[in-house]
């Protein structure tokens, strides 16, 4: 089986040990994620795609820490504004922003939102809280499943719970061990995938 591994950053992979995957960091964010996993499929054809790094949680039954597998995710900002609320386009205009995939792992099973900025304002969080709820956000998972599609390749994604979606406040977050434990599953389990 030929197995991409997808990160954003060489740090959140930084504890998988094994070398026998191909990797790609691909940048921070949307545009990055596109660009460049669309450049490396377009170069060669996977039979998985894993998509790993961290998240903050909107739901505090998660702990900080925990891992997940991300199953529903949705670029949550293109629509537009009418008045306070924020509309989506309809079918025809034939934009694809919410991606479903099937679960592959006995992990707990999470809806994401893939944003251009992460959220950190009381009112922001209650918005979107109120409009979409999701469990988990991130810069790249969106991306990650649109891409695969496209390409008709089967894509999983794992994310490690590194804060909680609050007023930033770093001191909360716990990026070593979301990054260890996402690093611990990656080395156990990467093979049962």
């Amino acid at each position: 089986m030929k197995v991409l591994l997808v990160s954003a950053t060489k740090k959140e992979i930084k504890y998988y040990k094994n070398n026998d995957l191909e990797i790609i960091i691909t940048g921070i964010g949307i545009p990055n994620t596109i660009l460049n996993l669309t450049k490396k499929l377009s170069e060669a054809t996977y039979d998985l795609v894993i998509n790993v790094g961290i998240c903050g949680s909107f739901k505090k039954h998660f702990k900080i820490g925990d891992v997940v597998e991300i199953i529903n995710d949705k670029f949550s900002e293109i629509g537009y504004e009418e008045g306070s609320n924020i509309k989506e386009f309809d079918n025809s205009f034939k934009i694809i922003n919410n991606f479903n995939v099937n679960a592959k792992t006995n992990l707990e099973h999470v809806s994401s939102i893939t944003v251009n900025t992460v959220h950190g304002n009381k009112d922001s969080i209650k918005k979107i809280m109120t409009r979409l709820n999701p469990d988990v956000e991130s810069m790249e998972g969106a991306a990650v499943f649109m891409v695969c599609q496209h390409y008709n390749t089967k894509c999983i994604q794992l994310r490690a719970i590194s804060n909680y979606v609050e007023e930033r406040n770093k001191n909360n977050w716990n990026i070593p061990l979301a990054l260890k434990n996402l690093g611990d599953l990656l080395n156990q389990k990467i093979y049962e995938l």
